[in-house]
């Protein structure tokens, strides 16, 4: 399965996205050994691309990528949790916040020992092989001052996990598998998405590779998360 971002307007799309190919690093004490990363250089989404990634009725809510804007109106009484309240999930979970600095690749550390992990699966909802694509999905708002990118691999972790196991039905897809399939050579590319201050995304993470970047970006950004099951065209559109 290849990933599906909700659009009406394929320009919109195609002036905040790029992708690039990506590889697996070893030797840089930023990074676990096997972090997989984008390779530049980046080039534009193409309208061929654009027109692949619009989502057909086939494609489930819990699978799909929207880019959306932060809501109109005051900020929540009480706390930035509150945030997603209204937003058509009343059992959406605040994860919380983290602040990026400027100039990063990849932006999730291991909290372990800070390396950065690159790109990456979630597994908040430990889901098997059979179930991994209706994980709820993560809600993201850029509160700023920085822009930043959400990073996504073109290929969902249970078609990674088919190709390399004889049995994948049998696994709980990981991260681990995603660095194996890059390390044997097989094909994935990343898709950069722009997210300015006040704006977000809402993503199948448990499904898709993954992360942040504020590469080339000159002020740092915090963001803000939650996950939930929201359906689709809830939250206003950028695209």
């Amino acid at each position: 399965m290849t990933f599906a971002i909700a659009h009406t307007d394929p320009a919109a799309l195609i002036a905040r996205c790029d992708s690039a190919a990506v590889r697996t690093t070893h030797d840089d004490v930023d990074y676990e050994p096997g972090a997989v990363l984008p390779d530049g250089p980046w080039r534009p989404l193409s309208t061929a691309e654009a027109a692949g990634f619009r989502p057909t009725a086939q494609n489930a809510d819990s699978t799909l990528v929207e880019l959306v804007k932060l809501p109109n109106g005051p900020a929540p009484v009480g706390s930035l949790a509150n945030l997603a309240d209204p937003l058509g999930d009343p059992d959406a979970v605040h994860l919380g916040g983290a602040t990026s600095a400027a100039g990063t690749l990849t932006t999730t550390p291991n909290y372990r020992d800070g390396r950065r992990i690159g790109l990456h699966v979630d597994n908040w909802d430990r889901l098997p092989y059979s179930a991994k694509h209706t994980g709820r999905r993560r809600l993201c708002f850029n509160l700023g001052p920085g822009t930043r990118y959400l990073l996504l691999g073109n290929l969902d972790i249970r078609a990674i996990c088919a190709a390399l196991h004889i049995e994948p039905e049998k696994r709980y897809p990981h991260t681990d598998d995603l660095r194996a399939y890059i390390s044997r050579g097989l094909p994935l590319r990343v898709y950069r998405f722009r997210i300015d201050p006040g704006e977000g995304y809402v993503a199948p993470t448990e499904l898709l590779p993954h992360d942040g970047s504020t590469e080339d970006q000159a002020e740092p950004s915090t963001a803000a998360f939650w996950l939930g099951h929201w359906a689709r065209g809830g939250l206003r559109s950028l695209v």
